[in-house]
């Protein structure tokens, strides 16, 4: 499997990590660590020594009640920093974003990727995104940032959020991005309560039976500080066990805030899933 980005293409036979970069003040996890150009640019080269395939370069926080910044505020934190890490690194960098004026700026600046909490269904978006040649990544999330976490409710969620998916997946290739620029996202923690996110991670099968590539993110979220009981900062172990797990279920993309321990995670999980399939032979 393959994803089309732009002037590459990102082989994906091999599940890989997506480190995340946050520049940001209020991220959940690692808010104001890496706000400044020098200090991001620094991280995210780290992450590509520690083996990330992608990093994701965020400019506006998507955590539960998450304030919204505007597009050129955004534009101003994400573009120097996505700009550096294109002339130092031939790594394929993202944009997380949903606003279509920071997609465009973003993949001038050198982004290869468009990873949208939204699914293009912003106004613009879907036209922005569609002549930018980037790939797209396209999340599930029930509400918006600010309030999805308030009464979150599905009667089966994991025929919506496939059903959800595959229409924008046809929504996507009704305006000309072709479906090797496509991948998906459940949205784990995004509008969704524990027993939400355990299903979707179970039947993640379901997900990949669409037939593009399954980006999952379950690093360092609250799904895990309920179930362990631990603070952002302390589920590392949690992160990487249901990495593996993802892998072993389908997904292609990890998106990881701990990247050596995660990309080590997928290894085992990819080097059991091969013994599995030629086990016999």
């Amino acid at each position: 499997m393959h994803l089309a980005c732009g002037n590459r293409d990102l082989d994906l036979t091999t599940p890989v990590v997506m480190g995340v970069l946050n520049v940001t003040p209020d991220s959940f996890s690692d808010g104001g660590r890496y706000l400044g150009v020098d200090a991001a640019v620094e991280h995210g080269l780290r992450m590509v020594e520690e083996g990330a395939a992608i990093v994701d370069v965020g400019g506006e926080s998507t955590r539960p009640g998450a304030a919204l910044v505007s597009a050129q505020e955004e534009i101003d934190r994400v573009v120097p920093v996505i700009e550096r890490m294109a002339a130092r690194s031939r790594v394929a960098i993202s944009v997380d974003t949903s606003k279509p004026e920071v997609m465009k700026a973003a993949v001038a600046a050198g982004a290869h990727i468009i990873n949208d909490v939204r699914a293009l269904r912003a106004p613009g978006s879907l036209s922005a995104a569609a002549t930018s040649g980037a790939a797209v990544c396209l999340m599930h999330m029930q509400g918006d940032p600010a309030t999805m976490q308030a009464d979150p409710h599905y009667g089966d969620v994991v025929g919506e959020v496939t059903d959800f998916l595959a229409e924008r997946i046809a929504a996507c290739t009704a305006a000309g991005i072709e479906r090797g620029r496509l991948c998906i996202d459940p949205g784990i923690g995004f509008g969704k309560r524990v027993q939400h996110n355990l299903a979707l991670i179970e039947r993640l099968p379901v997900l990949a039976g669409l037939g593009v590539p399954v980006l999952v993110g379950v690093s360092r979220k609250s799904l895990i500080g309920m179930i362990t009981g631990r603070p952002a900062q302390n589920r590392l172990a949690g992160s990487i066990a249901l990495a593996a797990l993802c892998v072993e279920r389908g997904a292609s993309i990890i998106r990881a805030h701990d990247v050596p321990e995660t990309v080590d995670a997928v290894k085992i999980a990819v080097a059991l899933a091969r013994r599995g399939a030629t086990a016999g032979v």
